[in-house]
């Protein structure tokens, strides 16, 4: 007897259910993964993510390779104090400056818990153009009473 009745097997519709979630799936994860190139030009964002891990893994780290996040306090506010004294050397120092070709650098640090501006330094941002952000979470210790609070450090390159 030949069965005409149209019905669809339970291995197609699971087998079905099972391809569309892993479709949506991975399409809700890959939007999540281009967040930090918002900018239009990606090469300024990158130039701005290799100088923020540079400054806060070499130059204010607390030596700690296991946290790198860990920030000595002092030595985050000779950082600000050195680049307000001298800003063409450390844009030479990072590499920003050449003859072809020349960023220009704004880094600044908020309290995350008021939004407090804590530092800022470098030149002030332009109204217009193509400006690469990149935003770090940062733990900042003051070593003469331990105590730690997070800073949001956010490292501008234009």
């Amino acid at each position: 007897m030949i069965d005409t009745r149209g019905q669809m097997h339970i291995d197609y519709l699971i087998g079905i259910a099972i391809f569309l979630v892993s479709i949506i799936f991975v399409f809700s994860y890959t939007t999540g993964l281009f967040t930090p190139f918002q900018s239009n030009s990606d090469e300024v964002t990158l130039v701005a993510d290799r100088i923020s891990t540079s400054i806060i893994e070499q130059s204010m780290s607390a030596g700690n390779p296991r946290t790198p996040n860990l920030l000595n306090g002092t030595k985050v506010d000779n950082f600000f104090s050195q680049v307000n004294a001298n800003y063409e050397g450390t844009i030479d120092y990072y590499g920003m400056n050449s003859s072809f070709l020349s960023y220009n650098l704004n880094i600044t640090m908020e309290s995350i818990s008021s939004g407090l501006l804590i530092h800022s330094t470098g030149k002030t941002l332009p109204t217009q153009g193509n400006i690469g952000q990149t935003k770090r979470i940062v733990i900042v210790r003051d070593e003469n009473t331990g105590n730690e609070t997070q800073r949001m450090l956010s490292v501008r390159v234009w």
